[in-house]
């Protein structure tokens, strides 16, 4: 299996399809880079070199018990960058993954990277604080903590009911999706889910989302039950310099699967244009 060892030995796992203009993508919570196989061949087959890695912690790559935050995370994906030595690349970051992308322009700066994309991203902050109204109360992601302490594989299954919209009357989300998901929150060790739920839910993105200079498109579903579209793509769309806002009508969370086909189209064309 390919991978890198980060400066503190971590092991990150990743995934190198196709030639061409790079496109790097992070995932979510509590996924892995198998939740980006259809975007990887999609692209891959269009003409691009198409990357994506294991988060630590998650999947493939190694189970530490330190460094489950995002400024670590976006050091991890700037290993990756560098150790492939892309350049001219667009990151792509779905939900946790969109907090990774947008950490590593803040911290590591966009020498390498032309443009971004945001998919039901979490930034600017999800945790509701005096700052931030709109945002989701503690209990919330202590529910979600408690969850996965007291029956993790339970939980996951669960989970996929909100996340893929399964309880909307128009769902038609299979029973093999909510297994693959399921599958992949398995595949995470417990320290390493248990850590990155405070790293989504409590990090503040305000002030490095001010900070990004490349090209961004943000793309949400407005029936996003997980990352509620107001307190997420609203907010960054305002606050990254000439962002660009789609939002998917009736798009659930997990929508790089449920709408796929509409998202293949415009991500290739924000990365052609």
């Amino acid at each position: 299996m390919p991978t890198i060892t980060t400066k503190d030995g971590t092991q990150i796992f990743y995934k190198d399809w196709g030639t061409g203009i790079p496109v790097v993508f992070s995932h979510g919570w509590p996924l892995n880079s198998d939740s980006w196989d259809e975007q990887l061949y999609f692209l891959a087959s269009n003409g691009y070199r198409a990357i994506a890695h294991d988060r630590r912690g998650h999947g493939r790559s190694s189970q530490t018990w330190d460094g489950n935050e995002m400024d670590t995370y976006a050091d991890d994906l700037a290993a990756l960058l560098n150790h492939l030595d892309l350049k001219n690349a667009t990151l792509v970051g779905f939900s946790t993954g969109g907090g990774e992308v947008v950490r590593y322009l803040a911290r590591h700066g966009s020498s390498r990277v032309a443009k971004a994309v945001l998919v039901g991203a979490v930034p600017p902050l999800m945790l509701k604080t005096d700052a931030n109204p709109d945002g989701l109360p503690i209990e919330v992601f202590d529910n979600i903590r408690a969850g996965v302490k007291a029956d993790r594989s339970q939980f996951y299954k669960d989970l996929t009911t909100p996340f893929y919209g399964a309880n909307r009357s128009e769902s038609k989300v299979s029973q093999g999706l909510r297994d693959a998901f399921w599958l992949a929150g398995m595949q995470v060790g417990l320290k390493n889910a248990f850590d990155c739920i405070e790293a989504f839910s409590e990090t503040d993105f305000t002030e490095d989302l001010k900070k990004i200079d490349v090209r961004t498109l943000i793309i949400h579903g407005d029936d996003d039950q997980i990352v509620p579209i107001g307190a997420s793509a609203h907010l960054s769309s305002k606050l990254i310099p000439n962002a660009e806002l789609k939002v998917y009508p009736g798009a659930p969370h997990g929508l790089t699967s449920t709408h796929r086909d509409q998202f293949h189209a415009d991500l290739l064309v924000f990365l052609t244009s």
